[in-house]
Formats: C-alpha cells, structure tokens, sequence
C-alpha cells in the first residue's frame, strides 16, 4: 500500500491510500482522515440532570443540542480529556468519571477513537473558558427527558445518540 499526505487541517489530516486488489493487481484510492482520539462524556447532577450543550456546527450550519466532547491532547489520557472538556465547555466538574467504552466514528474514512464517558454528581465549578470558535450555551435537562428529544429530533448527532445507548446498555 502506498500513502501520501494531501491535507493538513490543524485538528484533523487527510491521507491517500493507494491500495492494489490482490485479485487483478488494480489500484484504488482510499481517503482517510487521520483524527486524534476523542471523547464525550454525559455529565449527570446530584439531582438527576444531564447537562447539555447548544453548539453551533460549522458542517450543518445549524446549533446542535449535543453533550460536551472533544479532542484528547497529545500525552492526555481519554479521562483527564473527558474531564477537561466538560469543565472548559460547561463550567461544570466531577470526580466521578467513569468510561462506558469506546467506538469507532465512522471506520471507513476515520483512524480514530471515540471514548465514552459518563460523569456522575456534576456541580457547577465555574464559568466555562470557551476558545475563540466556539459559541456554547449551557442547558440542564433533566434524565428522563432525553429520549423525548431523541423522539423529536432536537438530538440528532449520531455520536450523542451512541453515547446515550451505551449509558443505557451500562445502567440496564
């Protein structure tokens, strides 16, 4: 197999594959995005609500009702990440993070890991430090409302959606 780098997009990197059927000896391209680890995590209050964020997504053009996430730095282990993001996206903290598993995005086109995550007796630790091109509301809704948003739509990401079955699979 031969591969060439063809773009470098700061978070994320597209390779060219170029892989020969063993069969006929024809060559085909296959594109891969090389994407470091991620995380989401699905922070829990004391009191049974599940903090959400509205996200505006440059891929939609639309404000997304999702949970926080994000990239793992390079060194950072999925937890510390999943810790990190959900103080820096929402302001709230655990010490109660625990992993539910992990998936793949979308194994076609992606290298990466999803890391999932759940945080148990959130509390609010202070305001969230949003970067630059990040524009994040914060919304607590409580537990038992979230399949009604599935129901209707107001949660539609795909990855969300993953996280919030392996939640169930883990509880049941």
């Amino acid at each position: 197999m031969d591969s060439q780098l063809i773009a470098d997009c700061q978070v994320f990197r597209v390779r060219r594959d170029i892989s020969v059927d063993p069969r006929n000896d024809v060559g085909h391209d296959f594109y891969v995005i090389e994407a470091p680890d991620w995380i989401n995590v699905i922070p829990i209050t004391r009191d049974g609500h599940v903090v959400l964020i509205e996200q505006y997504r440059h891929g939609t053009n639309e404000v997304t009702l999702e949970i926080p996430g994000g990239m793992v730095d390079a060194g950072e282990s999925p937890v510390n990440a999943a810790g990190r993001e959900l103080l820096e996206e929402t302001g709230f903290s655990s010490r109660q993070i625990e992993l539910l598993g992990r998936t793949r995005p979308n194994p076609a086109i992606q290298n990466n890991w999803l890391h999932s995550f759940v945080a148990w007796n959130c509390e609010f630790s202070q305001e969230p430090e949003l970067d630059g091109s990040e524009h994040i509301a914060v919304r607590l809704v409580p537990l038992a409302d979230i399949s009604q948003l599935f129901a209707t739509g107001a949660i539609d990401h795909a990855l969300v959606v993953a996280e919030f079955y392996l939640f169930d699979k883990v509880r049941s």
